[in-house]
């Protein structure tokens, strides 16, 4: 399984993604969910997924050749598109011609071994930060102010935080903080959610990643966190009237 999720805040954008695939209790590996493509003080663009790998994996390898081939445009690479709208339209078109042809070829296959869906951010020059969630079939959805985050994957243990604390206007630091707290309930409470963690910040107006940082099991610093989390919940719950 899967967790990713991507804020979208006044200060810019904060993404995170835990790296556990597993096809079974005894089949668990680790594979990286968060990819970037950013040509600095131009264009930065963050693609984060969840679902079937080989689905993923291939959509993510046809972005960077149509990336590569200097014969392709606005309409098909990523890097040419005019705008984040554009990008968004490349990616959900790539995911659901990659989803339909591997259906295709296995036939054993059923439609939702095959699905897939990932979550689009980043920003061009001279345009607004975006961010989009891309759903199997190739449509998708945008951050709002009223919702100013996305998550894909197992996403329900993660989502009370961010209601509760997350608004546009909660600084990056605060924001990594939800995501990260948000990440931690995911993982007590799913087992097929796991470390390590990628988190990644993209400033507004940056046109490129700010910081990146890949948090091990054995983070000190995430594991404070953790505990603090977990300390702060029991002393509340216990001053709680009944």
């Amino acid at each position: 399984m899967t967790y990713c999720v991507a804020l979208k805040l006044n200060a810019g954008l904060v993404l995170l993604s835990d790296t556990r695939t597993n096809a079974g209790l005894d089949n668990i590996a680790t594979y990286r969910k968060m990819f970037f493509f950013e040509q600095p003080g131009e264009r930065v663009i963050g693609i984060m997924t969840a679902g079937s790998l080989s689905v993923t994996q291939t959509t993510i390898s046809r972005l960077r050749e149509a990336i590569e081939d200097p014969e392709a445009g606005e309409r098909h690479s990523i890097m040419k598109a005019h705008t984040m709208l554009g990008v968004v339209d490349i990616v959900g078109e790539t995911l659901a011609r990659t989803r339909h042809e591997i259906a295709t070829q296995c036939a054993e296959l059923k439609q939702s071994q095959a699905s897939a869906s990932m979550i689009v951010a980043g920003q061009r020059v001279g345009g607004d930060m975006r961010l989009f969630l891309v759903y199997p079939e190739g449509n998708h959805i945008e951050a709002t102010e009223d919702t100013p985050y996305l998550q894909i994957g197992e996403h329900k243990y993660g989502k009370p935080i961010l209601d509760r604390v997350v608004t546009p206007a909660t600084s990056l630091e605060d924001a990594q903080k939800a995501a990260l707290l948000s990440m931690d309930s995911t993982m007590k409470s799913n087992l097929s959610v796991g470390m390590p963690l990628d988190l990644a910040v993209i400033e507004k107006d940056a046109c490129r990643v700010s910081a990146k940082r890949r948090i091990m099991k054995e983070d000190p610093q995430f594991a404070e966190m953790s505990h603090a989390w977990s300390e702060a919940l029991r002393d509340a719950f216990v001053k709680m009237p009944l």
